[in-house]
């Protein structure tokens, strides 16, 4: 299980970020579709980390969002 951070980008999409796998980025149309696309970029990532025999950050659940 991976946390992601979703945010609506400067074009309108929605913007898909896994803090705990840095450069696991992606984005959508709808919230729905960013999280789908996220749901498969973080799967292509870990697998390209395990082909390439490097490891695999856990998670750390540690983001807080504050509104001030």
């Amino acid at each position: 299980m991976r946390q992601i951070v979703i945010s609506r980008g400067e074009d309108g999409q929605w913007v898909a970020e896994c803090p705990s796998l840095p450069g696991c980025i992606t984005q959508g149309r709808s919230r729905e579709e960013a999280i789908e696309n996220a749901r498969d970029a973080v799967g292509q990532y870990i697998a390209a980390l395990e082909e390439d025999k490097l490891p695999v950050r856990p998670e750390t659940f540690d983001t807080l969002v504050v509104a001030v």
